[in-house]
């Protein structure tokens, strides 16, 4: 059976506006509904929700990608008997005008609420259990990102796959940041935490990275998307002040922080000033190296709490090597950091028609 055009339209949507491989939209169903009914208007809906929707013209994904997309969509268009459409013709021809590619194009991820909801009011095979439904929030981040894997030697330039699966079960898990501080150990480019700030009310959200051009991109993102940083001093008298928050802050509004942060060099002392209540990272055990940073990092955290609880502590990791998490984890051990997996419900992502095998820990420093 053909999907409804509506549901199929904002599938392309969804993967298209975030610039997710070709490969990963819906083209078969889209087969399947071009064989059902040949009709070019499903093609001008897809279009409209695409290439011509507000987010793109504002801030599209590379040339080269709309450029590819819009073939494909010819392509289907013609494998059928539906009737021409100029509009899709058109939009090629103005992507073709387009002057030489940039290194940095646009991402838009529109987030997506998990509601729970009592299944008495759908039709469900066991009534008595609830049902978990996906519903836009209403709310997207834009982003600017390196097209190359490694860009001004750092890869930290573009959003990986734990940093969406991350952003995800927060906001599935909103009363865990909800006026609370936050830091975030490698922040990149700001996925993550921009997507806590619109969604999970935080009371303070302290990005951070070691990375000049990074946090660079890393400022403009977060003003991209309606936050104003604190000034530009040093992250340690930034966060100082931090104790001194006014009781019932507007926690729509979070105060915003980026933090030039070394795991070798930071101090006790300033990480006591950043008060931080939940500390969150995605794809930063990637590198043996690194991973003995981390632990160094955590275990500074732990001893730089003075009479405060010490802080939450969670961990999303995309399994490249299994060797390599592996060692996390016994680097954890060796530490005497307790750990455990947090369960995802894998069909709660929304970017994915397949699950990326993606592990959150939750660590006890």
């Amino acid at each position: 059976m053909a999907e409804p055009r509506p549901g199929l339209a904002l599938r392309f949507q969804r993967r298209f506006l975030a610039a997710r491989p070709l490969r990963s939209l819906p083209w078969p169903e889209l087969e399947q509904s071009l064989r059902a009914a040949p009709d070019s208007a499903l093609l001008a809906d897809i279009l409209r929700e695409t290439i011509l929707h507000p987010l793109c013209v504002k801030y599209p994904p590379s040339a080269k990608y709309r450029r590819c997309f819009l073939t494909e969509l010819i392509k289907k268009l013609e494998s059928t008997a539906a009737e021409p459409l100029d509009e899709l013709y058109q939009a090629l021809a103005d992507v073709l005008k387009e002057e030489e590619e940039s290194t940095h194009c646009y991402k838009n991820y529109l987030l997506v609420l998990l509601l729970i909801v009592n299944s008495k009011s759908m039709a469900c095979a066991d009534a008595s259990l609830p049902s978990r439904v996906l519903q836009p929030s209403g709310d997207c981040v834009s982003l600017c990102e390196s097209t190359a894997l490694i860009s001004g030697g750092t890869t930290g330039l573009l959003t990986w796959e734990a940093a969406l699966h991350l952003a995800q079960w927060a906001l599935q898990n909103p009363g865990l940041f909800r006026d609370r501080t936050i830091l975030e150990l490698g922040s990149g480019i700001g996925f993550t935490g921009i997507a806590i700030c619109k969604t999970c009310q935080p009371r303070t959200f302290i990005f951070s990275d070691c990375h000049p051009r990074v946090l660079r991109q890393l400022g403009e993102n977060i003003q991209l998307n309606g936050f104003t940083p604190e000034p530009d001093v040093t992250w340690s008298i930034q966060t100082e002040s931090q104790g001194q928050e006014v009781e019932g802050q507007n926690c729509q509004n979070p105060k915003v922080v980026v933090a030039e942060l070394d795991w070798g060099s930071a101090t006790e002392k300033q990480l006591l000033g950043l008060r931080a209540d939940v500390v969150i990272a995605a794809d930063v055990v990637y590198d043996p190296e690194i991973i003995l940073a981390l632990i160094g990092m955590l275990q500074k955290l732990s001893t730089s709490r003075a009479d405060r609880k010490a802080p939450e502590v969670f961990i999303a990791s995309t399994i490249r090597n299994p060797d390599t998490h592996q060692l996390f984890q016994a680097e954890l051990d060796k530490a005497g950091i307790r750990w455990q997996v947090i369960p995802t419900h894998s069909s709660c992502n929304f970017l994915y028609d397949v699950q990326p095998d993606v592990t959150i820990l939750q660590l006890f420093i």
